[in-house]
C-alpha cells in the first residue's frame, strides 16, 4: 500500500508543522488508535493510504452518480475524485465483518485551505463573513453513508470521530455544503430546496455577521416554497447538534443538487451530545 504523502497541518500557534497523520491518536505502538469506537458490527478510522481513499471515492462515486445521478468529472473511472481530495483527511467507516467501507467525510483543516487556497464552499458561497473564523474552522465535505447502512450507528461513529479530532487539535468550527437532492418524487425540481429553505430560515437561520451568498442561486423565487417536506436526514442531524443555516441555498447543476451552507460549533452542541461525544 502506497502511504499517503506528509503535507503539514499548522492548526494552532502551538503546533506549527505537524505532518499528516500526525493529527489522530496512536497507540504505544505507533498505529493509528481507533478514534471512536463502532457500534454494530463497524469500525471507523482516518485513512493513511491511497487505496483506502479510493475506496472512500468509490463509494462516493457510486452514491452521487449512481443514486443521485451527479455528472462527475474524474480522472479514474467509477471514482468522485477533485482537487481537494489530496488535501483533505478522509474518515472512513467499514463493516466489521466484510470490511467494506460503508461510509465517508473528507475534512479540509485550516492550514490545508491555505495550502490549496480556498475551500469546496468558496467555490459555491463568498464566505467573506467567516473571514474571522477561518484560523480555527475545519470544513466537512463529500459526505455519504451505503444505503444498506443509513442508520444511526453510521453516523454517530462517524460525528464521534470528528468531535474528538476537533477537540484534539484545537478547532472550533465546522461548515460544509449539505445537499438536497432535486429529484423530489420522481421530478426534478427544485421546489423541495426552496421549501426546505423556506422552513430553515425561520428557525434555524445564523445571525447575520455569519451570513453568505451563493455564487449560483437556486432561484427560490421562481419556485414553490411550500411544500410540506422534511430537510435531508443528515441535515436534520446537523440541526439537532446545533448547526446553523447561513443563507440562501446554491444550485450545484454537475450533483443534481441544491446545498444549504452550514455551520456548526464546538461550543453549540447540546448538553446530551457534548457528553456523548466529548464525556463533559
Amino acid at each position: 500500500m502506497k502511504e499517503l504523502p506528509n503535507p503539514t497541518f499548522p492548526l494552532s500557534p502551538v503546533a506549527p508543522a505537524l505532518p499528516r497523520g500526525s493529527l489522530h491518536r496512536r497507540d504505544a505502538a505507533g498505529h493509528e488508535a481507533v478514534p471512536a469506537a463502532g457500534r454494530g458490527g463497524i469500525q471507523v478510522a482516518w485513512a493513511q493510504h491511497h487505496d483506502e481513499v479510493r475506496e472512500a471515492q468509490r463509494l462516493r462515486y457510486d452514491i452521487f452518480a449512481g443514486e443521485m445521478g451527479a455528472r462527475l468529472s474524474t480522472p479514474v473511472a467509477g471514482h468522485d475524485i477533485d482537487l481537494f481530495d489530496d488535501f483533505c483527511e478522509h474518515l472512513i467507516v467499514r463493516d466489521e465483518a466484510s470490511r467494506q467501507v460503508i461510509g465517508t467525510y473528507r475534512v479540509l483543516t485550516p492550514a490545508q485551505a491555505r495550502r490549496i487556497g480556498s475551500t469546496y464552499s468558496d467555490t459555491e458561497f463568498d464566505l467573506t463573513r467567516l473571514r474571522g473564523l477561518r484560523s480555527r474552522m475545519v470544513e466537512l465535505g463529500r459526505s455519504c453513508v451505503h444505503p444498506e447502512h443509513r442508520h444511526g450507528g453510521v453516523i454517530m461513529a462517524l460525528w464521534g470521530a470528528l468531535a474528538d479530532f476537533m477537540v484534539r487539535n484545537q478547532l472550533d468550527t465546522m461548515i460544509g455544503c449539505a445537499s438536497i437532492p432535486m429529484l423530489h418524487n420522481g421530478v426534478v425540481s427544485g421546489d423541495a430546496a426552496a421549501s426546505i429553505w423556506a422552513q430553515l430560515k425561520e428557525s434555524h437561520l445564523a445571525p447575520i455577521d455569519y451570513h453568505v451568498l451563493p455564487r449560483l442561486p437556486l432561484p427560490v423565487e421562481r419556485l414553490d416554497g411550500t411544500l410540506p417536506v422534511e430537510p435531508p436526514a443528515l441535515i436534520k442531524g446537523y440541526l439537532r447538534l446545533g448547526a446553523k443555516v447561513l443563507g440562501a441555498p446554491a444550485w450545484d447543476p454537475d450533483f443534481n443538487s441544491a446545498d444549504l451552507p452550514m455551520l456548526m460549533r464546538i461550543a453549540d452542541l447540546p448538553a446530551r451530545y457534548r457528553k456523548h461525544f466529548l464525556g463533559a
